[in-house]
């Protein structure tokens, strides 16, 4: 074999066009004109003796010899990106950039006040956007790499090209307001039942981990309201008989800003929820995505610390 003969760029072209699925995009994203990148997706066609992507009603679609090849392509690409990027030095911080991370207002309120700080003094020129994960895995989002990275405690059955790194381990708690009238004498499992609950709901399930765990001992409690927010039910407790089962760093946060509202420990034995950042293998070797997490790792360390949880 003598790879003199071989185009490398077109190996770039395919990684493209097998993550964007679309003509267009992918032309936008290379700077090519329509015409330049039909040339060099015949050329590469011709290369591998296959179509590799035919059109489809929503753009393209790969051949099972794109499938094949994918991963391996996707390998090059990253280990020459990497290579590319070492050569050229350390001033990826200096360099504009926009980063998506997929997380919950959780995250929000409990990292980025550490982040942003170290964000705006090591990388001045990087410009951080936030999604709402909504309660799932943004899968197709970190394989298009529209995500940079996701972050959550309810993500399973990752795939294989995606990394994972545990970042907090997080304890449930139970929050509520001082003139409670059922909590004089604290908070067992029979006052925990007998009130009425709060919880957050990113999906509209309303059958939480407690619930759960409460039906398998075959107790149930009430749920007044689900809310799609971590934050917004601590700010609905004050003065009711209301209880919000929540983790332990909101809890904190919200009790230090309202006199009115208590921690008490949750009468019923539940694991600790691994709050976990997700990657796809694209981004693995990228040194601004990797140093990005690598922040985002240290703040929560230190939040994990300010709020007694053992991470």
């Amino acid at each position: 074999m003598n790879i003199a003969s071989k185009d490398f760029n077109l190996l770039y072209l395919f990684h493209v066009l097998y993550q964007e699925r679309n003509a267009t995009l992918a032309a936008q994203r290379m700077a090519l004109s329509q015409p330049a990148l039909s040339h060099k997706l015949n050329k590469l066609r011709h290369q591998f003796g296959d179509p590799l992507f035919v059109r489809a009603p929503r753009g393209l679609t790969p051949t099972p010899r794109a499938h094949e090849l994918a991963p391996q392509v996707e390998r090059l690409v990253v280990s020459l990106e990497g290579f590319y990027e070492r050569c050229e030095g350390q001033d990826f911080l200096a360099r504009p950039a926009r980063l998506h991370l997929y997380s919950t207002d959780y995250v929000e309120q409990t990292l980025l006040p550490r982040l942003l700080p170290v964000l705006r003094s090591q990388a001045p020129n990087l410009t951080l956007v936030t999604h709402n994960t909504r309660g799932q895995l943004p899968r197709e989002a970190l394989e298009k790499g529209t995500c940079d990275l996701a972050v959550a405690g309810f993500y399973t059955d990752l795939p294989d090209t995606f990394h994972q790194q545990r970042l907090l381990s997080e304890s449930l708690v139970v929050l509520a307001s001082r003139s409670h009238p059922g909590l004089d004498q604290g908070l067992d499992l029979d006052t925990f039942l007998a009130s009425d609950h709060l919880l957050t709901t990113l999906t509209g399930d309303l059958d939480g981990l407690v619930d759960r765990a409460l039906r398998s001992q075959g107790k149930q409690r009430r749920v007044v309201a689900g809310l799609s927010s971590f934050i917004a039910p601590a700010r609905l407790l004050r003065g009711t008989d209301l209880l919000l089962t929540c983790l332990r760093s909101l809890a904190v946060e919200a009790s230090a800003r309202d006199d009115d509202l208590v921690i008490y420990p949750l009468p019923l034995a539940l694991p600790v929820i691994e709050v976990m950042q997700i990657w796809h293998e694209r981004t693995h070797a990228d040194p601004l995505r990797r140093w990005f997490r690598q922040q985002l790792w240290t703040v929560a360390q230190q939040s994990a610390v300010s709020t007694g949880n053992n991470s």
